[in-house]
């Protein structure tokens, strides 16, 4: 096995009236949130897929199946931590992560903070091994109509 490994992660969720809206760990006031099993953090979701996949230990649908009653609800920072808790038993410790939120509303830009710092935590990485950048969709597809929202995420491991 190499002694680096890179994973991508992604996910996507609609957007719902009536639900918090949590990115990163972090709610933000918001009169919609995102439609899902667990609390719908697509942050976490992605991190979380991107650090299974770099293992090659398949995908959150996997470990945690939206099928399952256990779940609902689940605060997403459980299943981040057991995707950091996999690669620990294989060897591997979190280098870095970038990730991006495409959300079309509410502006994210003074949130960035708070969930830099709630997502460095989680991971036990120091902030300047986390970056978390936020884009809209320009209006275009199902997340610049404001029907959804998505986060894409890439990591890197390091045997230890």
């Amino acid at each position: 096995m190499s002694s680096l490994r890179i994973g991508q992660g992604w996910d996507n969720h609609r957007t719902k009236e009536g639900r918090p809206l949590v990115l990163g760990g972090v709610t933000i006031p918001c009169e919609f949130g995102l439609d899902g099993h667990s609390d719908a953090d697509i942050l976490l979701h992605a991190v979380t897929d991107a650090i299974l996949g770099a293992m090659a230990l398949g995908d959150i649908g996997m470990h945690f199946p939206d099928t399952d009653p256990q779940w609902k609800g689940e605060s997403s920072d459980h299943f981040l931590r057991h995707a950091v808790k996999l690669a620990s038993e294989l060897g591997y410790h979190l280098v870095n992560v970038d990730s991006t939120i495409v959300l079309q509303r509410p502006k994210l830009g003074e949130y960035r903070a708070k969930i830099s710092e709630s997502l460095a935590q989680i991971l036990d990485l120091p902030l300047d091994s986390v970056s978390v950048k936020f884009k809209t969709a320009e209006k275009v597809g199902p997340v610049g109509e404001g029907l959804s929202a998505e986060a894409q995420a890439i990591c890197l491991l390091e045997k230890s």
